[in-house]
């Protein structure tokens, strides 16, 4: 009897070992905003979701310091992002009042502190409690013995609880990788790039090795060869100039002072790597070296000073600001080449990683505010600026998340390249992806792949090219091998592609596309690859996402989801829809031809008129 129930009790330990965790509709992995979209979004469809977030907070960038929002275009686009932008516009009309200097700051809800990005998810999340669990502080693995498959459908996952130290299992019926890396796609078996295409694979611009000035030429040295090599994460600084606000940063135990040296040069020679470059003569850089050594300021054109010249800084609201990289200097909060192993690696080695970049970072600040090598008044500038008080009060007042710009690029049923980002020809759109899930626009832009480089005056990956306002395939969120997944975060595109991509309003409408799509599959009983597509876009537009975007066309106009069907399906393709204008015989013809709906009666009529005619008898 002892040994019959040995035998059962073994028979159900896997079971017992398992048991913690649960079961949902959709299991979303990473808390970033990307992963809280897609939750809210498959709430409002009706489904169930848990968000699984590896630390302790849940929203991504957004709520570390990533306050000046990454969008060219302001409406293009919307959905629950302009949701978002509103909810942060509110916070500061009511708590400042309307014509407070917060608000004006704010830039109408597209500049936020970053505790005020992280109460606006909780806020946008509330109503949504019922359906949507968020659990943080629960770690996935890459490894394919935390995914039990089944076919080519993910059955459950393993998640490791950092606070109990037990395995959790979770079940669902879709799962969305929203983690910055492509954590659960690559343990699942999805296929998976990182590092650059070489330019002749895809034809793009900017990829390959390349070496080129800030708005200025491609440079010597540049052989547009692919590498493994992932362009550099920081950590995006809430910096304060107020004295009651304001905590100056404290010398790293592991200091290294040597690091940081070559900036001493570089503030003295007013170099940097700006176009403006080209016309500064050794002439110039001596005189700029005396003018200094004298007490003054760089005279160098375009040479940025002082705090600017070790961050790029974006106003905040309640005098704080985004502190970026600096796009123009040699050495700024990047920290490229020691990144590499990040999207493969383990927590173990990601959390190493994060800590020696959070005292190479407060080492350069402490280095510009005080060492004996740089002039005074250059110090006396940048000590002006320090850590927020009032900020990540549980971190010391630093970014709890590192940057990541790029992690794994999955592999999914569209690769977006950057020519899907630039006009096809002057004036005109990027390519018309009838397939579209949303409206985006940010330039092609990457950081740093390697360190300065003797010789070189721009880092090897910096690169930033316009863009115009672009259609993100369904495709793109649609991984390969697996049926059961969606991968609106580490999406499928090349290098290039992705430096587009990679923006949070377009993450943050990749993952509502994500979350309605997980729940059309769970209703119809549908693999998400075998959707119709044209289901998902009418939910989509229902929500008042912008599928292809017009200039003349706002989400409030009455005839939004009847010009967004239309201009998917290429009866409009100008950037705007003139629908009040006149429709000539050229363009009743072409939509006669079409539509198979015979238009002989059009003179006299606007453009709105006969499309409005015609989606009505075509939807």
């Amino acid at each position: 009897m002892k040994r019959y129930l040995l035998n059962i009790l073994g028979l159900f330990f896997p079971i017992l070992l398992w048991a913690q965790g649960g079961q949902y509709d959709v299991v979303v992995v990473g808390g970033t905003p990307g992963g809280i979209m897609t939750a809210i979004a498959a709430s409002r469809e009706g489904k169930t979701a848990v968000i699984l977030e590896r630390s302790g907070h849940i929203g991504g960038l957004p709520a570390n310091g990533l306050g000046a929002t990454d969008i060219s275009t302001r409406g293009a686009t919307t959905g629950l992002f302009t949701e978002f932008v509103g909810h942060i516009l509110d916070y500061y009309v009511e708590k400042y009042g309307k014509d407070s200097e917060q608000v004006k700051m704010c830039s109408d809800g597209y500049h936020f502190e970053p505790h005020v990005a992280a109460w606006v998810f909780d806020q946008m999340l509330a109503p949504e409690k019922e359906r949507v669990t968020v659990l943080t502080m629960r770690q996935f693995d890459a490894k394919p013995s935390n995914v039990v498959m089944e076919g080519a459908q993910i059955k459950s996952i393993r998640i490791y609880n950092r606070e109990t130290k037990k395995t959790e299992q979770y079940t669902g019926k879709v799962f969305v990788d929203a983690t910055y890396e492509g954590d659960l796609g690559a343990a699942a078996g999805v296929p998976y790039s990182i590092g650059r295409e070489s330019r002749d694979e895809y034809n793009e611009k900017g990829a390959g090795r390349l070496y080129k000035l800030w708005l200025g030429p491609e440079l010597e040295g540049s052989t547009y060869e692919g590498d493994g090599n992932i362009q550099a994460y920081n950590y995006r600084l809430c910096l304060t100039n107020d004295p009651d606000n304001r905590i100056m940063p404290e010398k790293p135990k592991r200091y290294n002072r040597k690091e940081f040296l070559s900036l001493v040069d570089d503030v003295y020679s007013g170099t940097f790597a700006g176009v403006e470059m080209l016309d500064v003569t050794p002439e110039m850089q001596e005189a700029n070296r005396k003018h200094i050594e004298n007490g003054g300021t760089t005279q160098i054109p375009g040479d940025p000073w002082g705090i600017a010249k070790i961050t790029n800084m974006v106003d905040l609201p309640n005098h704080k600001t985004d502190a970026n990289n600096q796009h123009l200097a040699l050495i700024s909060t990047d920290l490229p080449e020691e990144n590499w192993q990040w999207p493969t690696a383990d927590w173990k080695w990601r959390d190493r990683f994060a800590q020696r970049l959070k005292e190479y970072t407060l080492g350069l600040l402490w280095f510009a505010q005080n060492d004996k090598a740089l002039p005074e008044a250059f110090k006396a500038n940048v000590r002006e600026w320090g850590l927020a008080k009032d900020e990540y009060l549980d971190n010391d007042h630093f970014p709890r998340q590192v940057y990541v710009r790029e992690g794994r690029r999955l592999h999914g049923e569209h690769f977006f390249t950057a020519n899907d980002a630039l006009p096809v020809s002057e004036g005109s759109r990027p390519p018309l992806y009838a397939n579209s899930i949303t409206a985006s626009h940010y330039a092609l832009d990457s950081h740093a792949v390697h360190k300065r480089e003797k010789g070189k005056i721009a880092l090897d990956g910096f690169f930033n090219y316009r863009a115009a306002v672009y259609t993100v395939p369904f495709g793109v969120i649609l991984p390969q091998k697996v049926d059961n997944l969606l991968i609106p975060v580490p999406a499928s595109a090349t290098h290039v592609g992705f430096s587009t991509l990679r923006m949070e309003p377009c993450w943050m409408a990749l993952g509502q596309a994500a979350g309605i799509a997980a729940a059309l599959s769970i209703k119809q009983n549908k693999p998400v690859k075998e959707l119709a597509v044209a289901d998902v876009q009418e939910a989509l537009v229902k929500e008042k996402a912008t599928l292809i975007y017009f200039r003349d066309i706002s989400v409030d106009s009455p005839d939004f989801e009847m010009i967004q069907y239309m201009g998917l399906r290429g009866y409009v393709t100008d950037w705007n829809a003139n629908l009040d204008a006149p429709v000539d015989e050229a363009t009743a013809e072409r939509w006669s031809t079409m539509s198979g709906i015979k238009i002989d009666r059009f003179a006299g009529k606007t453009r709105g008129e006969i499309l409005r005619a015609l989606y009505s008898l075509i939807k």
